[in-house]
């Protein structure tokens, strides 16, 4: 019978996210407590998000490279480190500036946590269960942007502001006890079993690769690096608006204060569970009933797709709770979306690879996620001036609605169909002559 513990180290990505997020959204849900005490205006707080922005962009590149170097084990415990001192730092700061320095910090460390967490999911699951792997971890996100509004406006009032960012970055030291305590790469751990190691490795095509050890340029000279940045770059910061806008939303559309917020914003939150998990489950049921692997992701992103679509008909909508509706379900999808995005890299690249690259469309996400707010920030003050605040939103809901199929689109004229041959391997890298240690014939395997 085959064991379970992969579905432990499941379970400790899972709580890492979950951290990761519930850390994000403090700075956003204390917002109204801290301009007062720091006297920010909306353009001290707007810098604060880029700069943590930017920090996170490339720390996906740095971690990316790093992981893949130094390993999961160690990598995911000096990103847990870094940003869970980030966070205890909030409390010890004394001005507008100390508070970007540690935002910063805070999202460089941040950075770490999907290449971390997925390149754990390619060494720990087989092919046919790793986007439900990857739903779960990516579940919680979900979860985190759930316990951030339920415990933290709590804990605030109950200890005080300071206390709060120490609270929640302790727990991330709780946990990397728990990791180091824990992980191993399968074949040497020693509380995996012969039989789930061998299931575990069963039809495992990115290990079956050859080593890869070039240069990080190599990887943009590839056709499917790009196809997962520009999934990235162009699906991302509809989640940070999501995520960082949709109380204002609320606020400015339907007149809701502080108390009443809490509700619309649980009931969208927790759709994202469903469509996390849902996401990976879908492509996983495909995979297993018969489908190639790159069939079934791409089939289920293109459900997930067109299922955000509705939002940009959000203009003629009036009732909340509808409205409500068309946003969970678009904030549903793009989980289940981002559950099988980010199974591609495992399955186009060798799992040395697999961390640079997820932190090059984790980095192209980010710089995506610091241009559509400043996008957003202009548009809304416009509409505002103007009076008509919901027609700057409706706007922002059409761009929301097509950015997925727009993306889904490119990505399908991006992604190699058959499997690289060393010849077609050799012209993507024709440009530039080999360099030493760079193996010019990897040949790419597809399931």
């Amino acid at each position: 019978m085959v064991g379970k513990y992969r579905w432990l180290i499941c379970s400790l990505l899972f709580a890492a996210t979950t951290i990761n997020y519930v850390d994000r959204q403090i700075l956003s849900l204390l917002k109204p407590l801290l301009e007062s005490t720091f006297n920010w205006s909306e353009k001290d707080y707007s810098y604060l998000v880029i700069i943590f922005q930017a920090c996170y962009a490339v720390g996906f590149i740095s971690f990316g490279k790093l992981i893949d170097r130094v390993g999961t084990r160690l990598g995911y415990a000096l990103c847990m480190m870094v940003w869970s001192l980030a966070s205890i730092g909030h409390a010890f700061v004394s001005g507008t500036a100390s508070f970007g320095f540690v935002r910063g910090l805070l999202g460089f460390g941040e950075s770490g946590n999907f290449p971390s967490a997925l390149k754990a999911v390619s060494e720990w699951f087989p092919a046919h269960e790793r986007t439900l792997a990857v739903g779960i971890v990516t579940a919680g996100t979900s979860i985190g942007a759930i316990m951030a509004p339920a415990t933290v406006p709590w804990l605030a009032v109950t200890y005080g502001w300071k206390a709060t960012f120490i609270i929640t970055g302790l727990s991330g030291f709780v946990w990397l006890a728990v990791w180091l305590y824990t992980y191993q790469i399968p074949e040497t751990s020693p509380r995996l079993s012969a039989e789930e190691l061998h299931y575990i490795r069963q039809n495992a095509s990115n290990t079956e690769l050859p080593e890869f050890k070039g240069r990080w340029i190599d990887l943009l000279k590839m056709r499917a690096t790009w196809a997962f940045a520009v999934g990235k770059f162009m699906t991302d910061p509809i989640w940070f608006f999501i995520l960082f806008w949709l109380p204002s939303y609320f606020s400015d559309r339907y007149h809701l204060n502080l108390q009443h917020l809490g509700l619309p914003l649980m009931v969208v939150y927790c759709s994202t569970s469903v469509g996390s998990v849902g996401g990976g489950w879908l492509s996983s049921f495909m995979v297993k009933h018969g489908w190639k692997v790159a069939n079934a992701r791409r089939t289920t992103m293109l459900i997930m797709a067109l299922l955000v679509v509705p939002l940009a008909f959000s203009a003629k909508v009036d009732a909340m709770w509808l409205m409500i509706v068309l946003l969970s379900l678009a904030a549903a999808a793009h989980q289940g979306w981002s559950a099988n995005i980010y199974s591609l890299p495992a399955d186009h690249f060798p799992k040395e690879m697999i961390a640079s690259v997820q932190g090059i469309g984790g980095m192209a996400g980010s710089i995506g996620g610091m241009l559509f707010p400043l996008g957003i920030g202009i548009l809304l003050d416009h509409y505002r001036h103007l009076n008509s605040i919901t027609t700057g939103y409706y706007i922002l809901f059409t761009v929301c609605g097509s950015a997925y199929l727009t993306a889904w689109c490119i990505m399908q004229f991006l992604i190699p169909k058959p499997p690289v041959t060393q010849t077609e391997f050799k012209s993507e890298k024709s440009n530039a002559p080999p360099q030493t240690g760079v193996r010019p014939t990897m040949r790419r395997v597809t399931i």
